[in-house]
């Protein structure tokens, strides 16, 4: 099977990486199986929260609660560090060296870590207005959605700072290419849970 053949749904990174172009069809297709099997658990997130909506036991509502202007924001940073990622996968795929490469990932690393700053500012906010998880079962369920996001995109943050110390240390090899194709399918998968979040919670709860 030629070098050139599309190994698996994704960025590949084609026969001028020689058999880390085959070395990433298992992995990848490994990964691919845990994104899957991650979207099913915030799927049950979803349905939890839709279903929850309205138990709001007398307390504050979304209207009460959501600052769209920052969740906005939250939006666009999120949306920016999604192409800056993808800049990063370019600049592995054509090999335009360890410095771009590293630029792109720090960008996005940035941009993840002002997203999670504003996330948590939005949660202090809604605390101090009474919006903590115990009061209601729609708080329970809006506690339970969005900072499990939040905690995952805490977790591709770290994994950003691990890779970028791997390539300071051992360059471009195998394992760290593979890592960073992972990152990036693990980071546009959040954009897009992101997106739903932004729509079905925040959209829709002020709708």
């Amino acid at each position: 099977m030629s070098q050139d053949t599309i190994k698996h749904p994704g960025l590949n990174l084609g026969c001028a990486h020689g058999g880390d172009h085959d070395a990433a069809e298992r992995v990848m297709f490994g990964f691919w199986l845990f994104l899957m099997s991650d979207a099913v658990l915030f799927g049950m997130v979803f349905s939890t929260y839709v279903a929850s909506l309205s138990a709001t036991a007398g307390g504050p509502g979304p209207r009460d609660l959501y600052n769209i202007r920052s969740v906005f924001i939250e939006t666009l940073l999120l949306l920016a560090s999604s192409f800056t990622f993808g800049m990063a996968s370019l600049a592995l795929k054509y090999k335009h060296g360890e410095t771009r490469l590293i630029g792109w990932l720090t960008v996005t690393l940035a941009l993840g870590v002002a997203f999670l700053g504003f996330e948590s500012h939005d949660f202090v906010t809604m605390f101090a207005k009474g919006g903590a998880p115990t009061r209601s079962g729609f708080l329970s369920a809006f506690f339970d959605l969005v900072p499990l996001h939040g905690l995952h995109v805490t977790g591709g943050c770290i994994w950003l700072v691990c890779l970028v110390g791997q390539i300071a240390r051992y360059g471009l090899d195998t394992r760290v290419k593979l890592g960073i194709m992972r990152l990036a399918l693990f980071w546009h998968f959040l954009d897009i849970v992101w997106i739903a979040i932004f729509s079905v919670v925040y959209l829709a709860g002020l709708a």
